[in-house]
């Protein structure tokens, strides 16, 4: 955890020099949007204005909630183990896209009640899921930071082989401490931030939000320390990815935000370190109720609205075709010189 102070700003020569690539672009200024931002961006992450993303790489957190046990889902914590096996074994959503955009997929077990062996399943299991909210914390802050601290070497160890880290999840109920947290980050009631997960009925919803109403009176959490609330109302999987997140930034690879809990995540590791959020992409808007504030809340902007809520990355994947189009305009497109008419200045 002592890396998370040494987290350096990203570098703004390499933003403002992207800048002047797409301003010499034969375009109207700003015209491609969001996108050239993102590139600067990626840009002063890289610290270079030469931004690769050719080598992908996307990682599912899987773990279990205690906070099934309670009822908030359609399904039970079994099938958190066979969607992350199928994960492994690359036959998932996931899979599906990750083969059609060329990257690489790490299931990564942090905290499944089940244990699966196979080859492509990194086992980094720190508990055989999480204690029940709804009657005392998730796991310990020593746990917490475990977590932590896996998703950053997961990061370190990605860091000579890859441009982009995709992050993503899998675990029946997590849902339900997301929306806990989101509620406390964003000081909203947990009503306005709790949506149906996989698909719950009315009553169903309604003992959603009531067990999460008691979850937050139970544990009595501290918005302004980020660990503890992590530990009191989170998940290992939301927890792994808050490494990955804080990963990027002290190593320097771009760090793609997928949907609701991958947002929540997000919030925490800019809670714990500001600078992280200079290191982040937004995907998409998640269909959760808390999507949109929870982006807002960190001050980043997504590029994907199509209500989204399938989670194992899906959505984070879907900005790398979007990125590799910027590229190609920000790499091959004429110039104002080339065709010999005057560049478009800003008026503003």
């Amino acid at each position: 955890m002592h890396r998370i102070s040494q987290i350096k700003p990203t570098n703004q020569n390499s933003y403002q020099e992207a800048k002047q690539i797409w301003d010499s672009i034969a375009k109207p200024l700003g015209s491609f949007g969001q996108l050239e931002l993102m590139i600067q961006k990626i840009a002063s992450i890289q610290n270079t204005a030469d931004v690769r993303l050719d080598r992908r790489t996307a990682v599912i957190m899987c773990a279990d909630h205690g906070v099934v046990q309670e009822g908030v889902t359609q399904t039970d914590s079994s099938v958190t183990a066979i969607c992350a096996e199928a994960i492994a074994a690359g036959t998932s959503n996931i899979n599906a896209l990750a083969k059609y955009y060329h990257t690489r997929v790490i299931a990564v077990d942090i905290g499944m009640n089940a244990d699966i062996q196979h080859d492509n399943l990194l086992n980094h299991k720190i508990m055989h899921g999480t204690n029940n909210i709804a009657e005392s914390a998730a796991m310990t802050v020593h746990q917490t930071e475990q977590a932590i601290c896996t998703g950053m070497e997961i990061v370190k160890n990605l860091k000579s082989d890859t441009d982009i880290i995709i992050t993503g999840e899998m675990g029946i109920g997590n849902t339900t401490p997301a929306s806990a947290l989101a509620a406390v980050l964003l000081n909203l009631p947990v009503s306005e931030v709790t949506g149906r997960g996989a698909g719950l009925s009315d009553a169903g919803l309604a003992k959603k939000i009531a067990v999460i109403e008691k979850a937050i009176q139970v544990n009595q959490p501290d918005k302004t320390n980020p660990l503890e609330l992590l530990a009191k109302l989170g998940g290992l999987d939301i927890a792994g990815m808050t490494g990955l997140f804080l990963g990027g930034a002290y190593y320097q690879i771009p760090v793609v935000i997928d949907g609701f809990l991958s947002a929540v995540a997000a919030a925490i590791a800019c809670e714990i370190a500001p600078e992280c959020r200079n290191y982040l992409l937004a995907s998409h808007i998640s269909d959760e109720p808390a999507g949109a504030a929870l982006l807002d809340l960190i001050q980043l902007r997504a590029v994907i609205h199509a209500n989204l809520r399938l989670g194992e990355g899906t959505g984070g994947i879907l900005l790398l075709p979007l990125l590799d189009g910027a590229l190609q305009l920000y790499r091959n497109s004429h110039r104002f010189e080339d065709i010999k008419i005057e560049r478009y200045v800003s008026l503003s």
